[in-house]
């Protein structure tokens, strides 16, 4: 274990104690937890962005040129347009294959 120095705005420390209160932990716990969930969020994005910038489009199309058209299962569907989500007058936009 390491000890780390830190500085907090008074706001930001009252509700540390709070929520730590009330998670029935110590603050010490609480902080390490955060920082803990946060580093892990940040290093599967990287992963992922590392992973995405392998893929290739052709060998993904040609994978999926193998599978049988099947109806997907119950739950997978996808939703109907009706039923998507509306954006600010804007149509959603697709992500581009990369190339």
């Amino acid at each position: 274990m390491s000890t780390l120095s830190l500085r907090l705005p008074h706001s930001l420390h009252r509700h540390l104690r709070e929520v730590a209160v009330r998670e029935g932990v110590s603050m010490n716990q609480l902080i390490s937890s955060a920082v803990g969930e946060k580093l892990s969020a940040l290093m599967t994005a990287e992963h992922l962005e590392e992973r995405a910038g392998r893929g290739n489009r052709r060998a993904y199309e040609a994978v999926l040129r193998k599978v049988s058209s099947a109806p997907p299962e119950a739950g997978d569907e996808l939703p109907r347009k009706s039923s998507l989500p509306r954006t600010r007058g804007r149509r959603p936009t697709r992500a581009r294959p990369r190339r």
